[in-house]
């Protein structure tokens, strides 16, 4: 049996995410794309949006022409033609002339500003006069401002939200090329452990584990695989920890890593194939117990059964490694800041993570601890983040301005 490691530091397990290679990249359709990481530099194919555009309905001139205009003295210009949307301009615009055009049309040549409608007035079918000047650039979007030809436009590592869709379309990129979502399987342990449309016997819970960090997978673009529940028997748990390490990315058990059970878990990641237990303790709370494996090149993860220190610990330490392994470069949580609505006690030697509510009183926003046993899955439905008392720190005192990790 593995002899247990001493427990480590958040940030050196947080280090160990450079010893496992990124999954597979893939050619998608745009239309499929949103949500997903990308797997090259994306450039510009071209000058968007390629042509000077009007953003304004109103005459396109040279804006020379307008210097010095007002009401009280109007410059007086001969209109040349008009460009309507869509249409690519049969004429010039010179000194003293204008050209009627829509807003989102193209600007004709010699052409370098817009009087917008309202600051202009039509003498008859060929004259305007205009009552405000307009500088070289005025109500124009120039052939290149969205992009320039060659210009890295999105780095890879991202993950695609609907800007960067529209952005790609405005490209013509109709094909993606994107990192695979990682398959992330999901194992339950426990004797104790039954199905969630099981009627719990006493002294049973139902399986609420694996929903839980599924539903987790599932928002940072993970696709979990559920292996159902296994009981505290090394040859039922080598046998599912074998299967799904063949046929998924990343394994996440969770239940094995109590003080009770944890032997049978070492036991069992020592058996696997190529395996070598990484962590065996993390200076984190909740979630001390927490196991990490690198079997072959695939991360085994042994995560506490209680459901909030599961999520703790998926939140904290899984999600990084579960990003780093999908190309995902700039996974970062969302943090508020807040004050701290009564004193909290915290135990030397470790990382606290305890959950919060966010209120508002007199314009000030107090983040309210939401105490309670790490199996209580209530606590972390009623609180809106959590926040992290150092290491070294004792606790927090009312008051003291915090940094709340928003779920």
């Amino acid at each position: 049996m593995q002899d247990f490691f001493k427990v480590m530091d958040i940030d050196a397990v947080l280090a160990l995410r450079s010893g496992f290679s990124t999954v597979g990249s893939e050619q998608i359709n745009l239309s499929e794309a949103l949500g997903r990481v990308l797997a090259l530099d994306f450039k510009a194919p071209a000058d968007i949006p390629g042509f000077d555009r009007a953003t304004m309905d109103g005459y396109a001139v040279a804006a020379a022409s307008t210097f010095g205009a007002s009401e009280a003295n109007p410059a007086y210009l001969t209109i040349v033609g008009a460009v309507g949307m869509g249409q690519e301009p049969d004429h010039e615009v010179g000194p003293g002339l204008a050209s009627r055009i829509e807003k989102g049309g193209m600007l004709p040549p010699g052409a370098d500003s817009v009087v917008m409608v309202e600051h202009a007035g039509q003498l008859d079918a060929r004259t305007i006069e205009v009552y405000r000047s307009v500088a070289p650039g005025q109500h124009v979007v120039a052939k290149d401002e969205d992009a320039t030809h060659g210009q890295t436009l999105l780095p890879a590592g991202i993950r695609l939200r609907p800007q960067e869709m529209g952005l790609l379309a405005a490209c013509g990129a109709s094909l993606v090329q994107v990192f695979k979502r990682p398959r992330v399987g999901i194992i339950s342990s426990g004797d104790e452990v039954v199905p969630v449309e099981t009627e719990p016997a006493p002294g049973q819970v139902r399986d609420v584990n694996a929903h839980t960090l599924a539903a987790l997978l599932q928002q940072v673009g993970g696709q979990p695989f559920l292996y159902g529940i296994v009981k505290d028997r090394f040859e039922e748990l080598l046998a599912a920890c074998n299967r799904a390490l063949t046929e998924t990315d990343m394994v996440l058990v969770s239940g094995g890593s109590s003080v009770g059970t944890r032997d049978l878990t070492v036991e069992v990641l020592s058996s696997l194939p190529q395996s070598q237990i990484l962590v065996h303790g993390v200076s984190i709370s909740p979630g001390k117990p927490t196991i990490l494996a690198q079997c072959g090149a695939k991360p085994f993860w042994g995560l506490p059964g209680h459901v909030t220190s599961a999520m703790v610990v998926f939140m904290v330490l899984v999600r990084p490694f579960l990003a780093h392994i999908a190309g995902w470069q700039y996974d970062r949580p969302v943090w508020v800041s807040a004050r701290l609505s009564r004193n909290l006690a915290s135990a030397q030697g470790r990382v606290d993570f305890v959950r919060v509510r966010l209120t508002e009183r007199n314009g000030q926003t107090w983040a309210e601890p939401v105490l309670g046993a790490s199996g209580l899955i209530r606590t972390m439905v009623e609180a809106d983040g959590m926040i992290a008392i150092a290491k070294n720190s004792e606790g927090v005192e009312q008051g003291a301005e915090v940094e709340v990790w928003l779920f």
